[in-house]
């Protein structure tokens, strides 16, 4: 025996003192051991000796790896053996003929010895219990007065016994699966009462014998106990016998806990518990066929709602999935009552309260957010997807409670406004958030009158000065939920001029953040195609508000890079498009605006043209000047006759900063085609036939695009998708350009 202890050792030793070859001989003699027919009664036999921790583990493992592999092929007076030596040890008992002084107690080792021999436990209980050894547990349970040494084992068998068998936190195998469900079975017919009545009277022991250690439990503990609660509070069963297991838990006891310190994680676990307990309380009064119940279900919900609301807002929550579902299924029940009583309406304001506090983001990252980094971006995605389900809810309770919910987002409004400025940019980004989710619940009749509270808060919030408006997630918000309400501005004219200075002031395209001034781009533009005939009276003063803008997006290196898309700032010209392409538009008013648009994107497009070109390139105009607008086309001829002489002296043979010129060049395509999708076919063909004479003396600029660069693919789509876009607007009086785009087009495709 002592050979076999000295190759353990030098078979676990790390010191690299030790001989390769040595160690591989040790570790061939002991491996020659674990096939011996008397390997039980060896390992046995030196547990009960050997004081060296590494001989212990050895003869455990030697142990579990017997009983996993062979358990089939071993006699009955071996597994007999096997089962008495192990629960002996377990039991902190010597075994028979073993000499008191000269043995060693398993239980007296350090705390990985103790772990494997509840593994060599619960090993056996996977192939034994309960068909061969039903009275494991009950057996067991007596021990538990020796003190701590048992209790201890106890605990690490039931922790082995949930790790090894139980637990789905674990991958199973089918066969695992079954005898888990065997043993989950039989200690629930046999003993899960009784290990429960075991633990009771252990926890009261300590409490009498050691109340210190009882009152600074660690919160890890506690927490863990409010998890095995939750857990027996979640279980199925009957509807009736759950509401009395609710009842006898007496859950006020544990209110208090969460004020104690809202951010502890027994805060978060109690939080879970009291949410789990009000949702089982909630299946029971709308599931339960007595009223008697039903009205005993109800009391208690009503007992622990102001601890869920609070705990909600106050804590950190574990799974705020499962409070939204809760909340949702409590304001389902109000759905079929009208009017709510006055502690509904109460609670209807306490769940919007909770909403409003679940969206906030955490000022913590506020620059971040502002300046988009990159920590901005995954809180902004992360707020984005947990919000959801609290958006889902304010629609629920905005069906059920209209006015209450309307009236709420105004005094959170109002209040963030004059809050600190330490929350104020986080609560009125919040209430504005609050504004444009409940604009969902709103049907369109509903918000075309805005009678009462909704019309109010409208008019709040066109009227409203914020001070942290410089704010990105304000601004966009902002603009959002003005964009969202718009059908009710469509019938209160009286605010038409409210809504045009939110969106063409430094609040919207004029905001110093590129971000929020080209989604304003976008918004303004949808915004035009609501309203359309309605602005036409304010026109003129919409295009001089919005020339620099015009000027800032056709200016070299103006376009930022990281936007693109519906973020790339040309619905600014498709908003335009849409208010000077309109009938309501006089005819001479609508040739000034298109020509001072159209002249200047074309000569630009022709300078740069002149610049990249190595040979000289001449346009000719080629178009009679219609005799019902003489001097818009003499301006027209004018420009363009200044553009080829500064062609006809253009002989730049390199270039400077190609790439720019041609996302420059690309940009004004952009913007020509955004703006002639406010232009109808009729009106340009038919009644004023002008306009496309304007839009035909630009496609020919165009077109010399694809002659100047007929291999740069970002330009060449560019144009092609204007054509598209001539041929929608001109009809059958484009047909004529066709060919020689086409030409263009085929002839340089063969080269690719």
């Amino acid at each position: 025996m002592e050979d076999l202890e000295k190759a353990i050792l030098i078979s676990f030793d790390e010191s690299g003192r030790v001989e390769s070859a040595l160690k591989l001989q040790a570790v061939g003699f002991i491996d020659k051991i674990k096939e011996s027919p008397l390997i039980c009664s060896i390992c046995v036999e030196r547990l009960c000796f050997s004081k060296l921790v590494q001989v212990q583990f050895w003869c455990l493992q030697c142990l579990h790896d017997v009983i996993r592999v062979r358990y089939s092929s071993m006699s009955l007076d071996e597994k007999g053996f096997v089962r008495k030596s192990v629960f002996s040890m377990a039991c902190f008992e010597r075994l028979e003929g073993v000499d008191d002084e000269s043995s060693v107690r398993v239980l007296e080792g350090p705390p990985f010895i103790k772990n494997k021999l509840a593994q060599v436990l619960v090993t056996l209980i996977y192939f034994e219990y309960p068909l061969i050894w039903s009275s494991v547990f009950v057996d067991y349970l007596p021990h538990l007065g020796k003190g701590a040494p048992v209790i201890d084992m106890f605990c690490r068998i039931l922790n082995a016994l949930d790790d090894e068998l139980i637990s789905l936190d674990y991958t199973r195998t089918q066969d695992e699966l079954v005898v888990a469900t065997r043993v989950k079975d039989a200690m629930r017919q046999q003993c899960v009462a009784q290990i429960v009545r075991a633990w009771y009277n252990i926890v009261s022991l300590y409490r009498n014998s050691d109340p210190d250690l009882c009152s600074r439990l660690p919160e890890q503990l506690r927490g863990s106990a409010a998890g095995c609660v939750l857990a027996v509070v979640s279980k199925r069963m009957d509807l009736q016998a759950k509401l009395s297991l609710l009842q006898n838990l007496k859950i006020s006891r544990v209110f208090g806990l969460v004020a104690e310190d809202s951010d502890s994680e027994l805060a978060s676990k109690i939080a879970s518990l009291l949410t789990g307990y009000a949702t089982e309380l909630l299946e029971c009064s709308k599931k339960l066929n007595s009223e008697d119940l039903k009205q005993t279900s109800m009391e208690l919900l009503d007992e622990v709602l102001p601890s869920v609301f609070f705990v909600t807002q106050n804590c950190e929550v574990d799974n705020a999935f499962s409070i939204v579902q809760f909340l949702l299924g409590f304001v389902a029940t109000m759905k079929s009552l009208s009017p709510l009583t006055e502690k509904q309406l109460l609670h209807v304001g306490q769940i919007l309260e909770v909403i409003r506090t679940q969206i906030c983001y955490d000022p913590i990252y506020r620059n971040n957010l502002d300046v988009l980094d990159k920590i901005g971006r995954e809180e902004e995605g992360r707020m984005v997807e947990f919000r959801k389900d609290f958006f889902v809810l304010l629609r629920s309770v905005g069906r059920v409670a209209p006015d209450v919910t309307q009236m709420f987002i105004r005094n959170s409004l109002g209040n963030a406004v004059a809050s600190s400025s330490d929350r104020n940019v986080e609560e009125v980004e919040a209430a504005l958030s609050l504004f444009y989710a409940f604009g969902e619940s709103i049907n369109d009749e509903v918000m075309k009158v805005g009678n009462g509270p909704l019309g109010q808060l409208v008019l709040m919030l066109l009227s409203t000065t914020f001070a942290c408006h410089s704010n990105r997630l304000v601004a966009l918000v902002y603009l959002e939920t003005v964009t969202r309400y718009m059908k009710f501005v469509q019938v209160n004219d009286q605010y038409l001029h409210l809504v045009l200075a939110a969106f063409l002031d430094e609040r919207g395209i004029h905001h110093p953040n590129i971000n929020v001034s080209r989604r304003a781009s976008y918004l303004f533009m949808r915004v035009v195609k609501s309203l359309k005939a309605k602005l036409v009276p304010f026109i003129e003063n919409i295009l001089q508000n919005l020339q620099d803008t015009v000027a800032q997006f056709t200016r070299m290196n103006s376009m930022s890079k990281e936007l693109s898309g519906s973020e790339d700032g040309s619905h600014i010209f498709e908003a335009i498009g849409l208010l000077i392409g309109m009938e309501d538009v006089p005819p001479e008013k609508q040739s000034e605006y298109l020509s001072s648009l159209l002249t200047p994107l074309c000569q630009q497009v022709k300078v740069e043209l002149a610049v990249m070109e190595s040979a000289l390139v001449y346009l000719p105009l080629g178009i009679p000047c219609p005799p019902s607008l003489p001097t818009f086309i003499l301006l027209i001829a004018a420009a363009l006759i200044q553009v080829e002489v500064l062609l006809i002296n253009a002989k730049v043979q390199n270039a400077e900063d190609p790439v720019a010129k041609i996302a420059n060049i690309q940009q004004i395509i952009m913007a020509i085609n955004a703006l002639s999708k406010g232009f109808s076919e009729r009106l340009v063909t038919a009644s004023r036939p002008a306009i496309g004479l304007m839009f035909k003396q630009t496609l020919d600029v165009l077109l010399q695009i694809l002659v100047v660069f007929p291999k740069i693919e970002p330009l060449r789509t560019k144009v092609t998708s204007f054509i598209h876009r001539m041929v929608d607007t001109l009809g059958a009086s484009v047909f004529p350009y066709l060919p020689k785009a086409l030409e263009q087009l085929l002839a340089e495709s063969e080269d690719f």
